[in-house]
């Protein structure tokens, strides 16, 4: 690497990113009380996480991953799966990417989309849990709702643009094509675009 070039990352992103915690090295033996998997391997970005649970306290005991990502979501997801570990399931299902950025010391913003992997992936470990536990009334459900009915365009792809760098509504439009037939979504589009920056990057 060129000596030239900054290391834009905090120096805790670059220990977890070469010093990686928690891999899950050998997925056939190793048994587990959730997993989940989210993204796709075709779109280059994928995470698998298994928990184990202390079953009378509710608490994680040790937390795996394995993933096919950048180094934002090698750094991210092996400082979450350090800070899960004797954890209540209530708290580590509410822990979001802005959670991780701040505990990593921050993260260039066009990279906050990669913690998301880790966190779903946590999240989708817990509901797998509570689904094989009789836990059911637990699992929180994301409902989203279509913002531009044109191109069939939600809330969710909203912020997951944001989280990717949207930050006008012209580049929202670029990632998500909302509001490129009739445009009536516009107003709403740029209230929820300005809510989820504030919602991630406190601007």
């Amino acid at each position: 690497m060129s000596q030239n070039k900054e290391w834009v990352y905090s120096e805790k992103i670059k220990d977890h990113f070469i010093h990686p915690r928690n891999i899950l090295e050998d997925e056939a033996s190793y048994k587990y009380d959730g997993k989940g998997i989210v993204g796709n391997i075709k779109c280059g970005d994928q995470m698998m996480m298994v928990i184990k649970v202390d079953k009378e306290k509710n608490i994680i005991t040790d937390c795996k991953w394995k993933t096919y990502g950048c180094a934002s979501a090698i750094a991210s997801t092996s400082l979450l799966s350090e800070i899960v570990i004797g954890m209540s399931l209530d708290k580590a299902y509410h822990i979001s990417p802005k959670d991780i950025a701040e505990e990593l010391g921050g993260l260039p913003e066009h990279k906050i989309h990669c913690s998301v992997l880790g966190d779903k992936a946590l999240r989708s470990a817990i509901d797998d849990y509570y689904m094989k536990n009789g836990m059911r009334d637990k699992i929180q459900k994301e409902k989203s709702r279509i913002v531009c009915q044109c191109m069939n365009v939600t809330d969710h792809d909203i912020e997951n643009a944001v989280l990717e760098g949207a930050r006008t509504f012209l580049e929202l439009q670029e990632h998500t094509k909302l509001g490129t037939v009739c445009g009536q979504c516009k107003d709403e589009a740029e209230k929820l675009l300005k809510n989820y920056v504030e919602k991630h990057f406190n601007k």
